[in-house]
């Protein structure tokens, strides 16, 4: 079943938002889905805990029992694991990419954030994998920037994920609740990005899109 890997090694890049409202998609699709939380902070262990026992259920582990981690949730059955990584953190970046079927490195559209590509990239052809940058935070009207990050981003060899994400209110103000943009806001331009990453990663992936389901236990 498929490992998904978010990985960047900028803090501030947007890797926990992501990793928690795609997995979110996946239990409403009605797919078993776990976050796998390696990082020391543990950001989206707290989250899950503000969130109470609603889907999907996050789990923590580190770098050195992730490979065993992620394996034991395939053996019960889990159909969808993600993996949150921290920043400035080689060998949590280099085991999740490992473990990783898919591998989504997030990436606001500046010049600090796309110099910190560079590592993931070499990170990323050292373990053999291929990643894809998607390009979170972009403001609005910003055609320019968003084209020079991406030609900076296939520079390093990365391949572009064709979603991206744009500064939305929604995505910060849902995650302090315990809840993600589409249960804050249905109809959000945030719930409709998250929607369309959803099925480009069931594309990728082999998954179906599967069909909304209650995501509470």
């Amino acid at each position: 079943m498929p490992t998904i890997a978010i990985v960047s090694q900028k803090g501030g890049s947007g890797k926990t938002t992501l990793a928690l409202h795609l997995a979110t998609a996946g239990a409403y699709a009605g797919k078993k889905t776990v976050v796998v939380d390696t990082d020391p902070q543990a950001t989206a262990a707290a989250w899950a805990d503000w969130r109470g026992d609603f889907l999907p259920e996050v789990i923590t582990a580190p770098p050195a029992r992730l490979a065993r981690t992620v394996e034991k949730q395939i053996k019960a059955g889990v159909e969808l694991v993600v993996i949150d990584t921290p920043p400035h953190a080689d060998a949590s970046a280099r085991e999740a990419i490992k473990a990783a079927d898919l591998v989504i490195v997030p990436s606001r559209p500046r010049a600090f954030d796309l110099h910190a590509l560079e590592a993931t990239a070499e990170m990323l052809g050292f373990v053999g994998k291929e990643g894809h940058v998607l390009m979170n935070g972009v403001p609005a009207r910003a055609t320019r920037m968003l084209d020079d990050a991406r030609a900076k981003a296939e520079g390093l060899g990365l391949k572009i994920c064709p979603v991206m994400f744009g500064e939305r209110a929604a995505f910060h103000h849902s995650s302090g609740d315990g809840e993600v943009a589409s249960e804050l806001d249905p109809e959000s331009k945030a719930a409709m990005e998250v929607d369309e990453l959803w099925i480009w990663v069931c594309g990728q992936t082999g998954m179906t899109p599967g069909t909304a389901a209650n995501a509470d236990t």
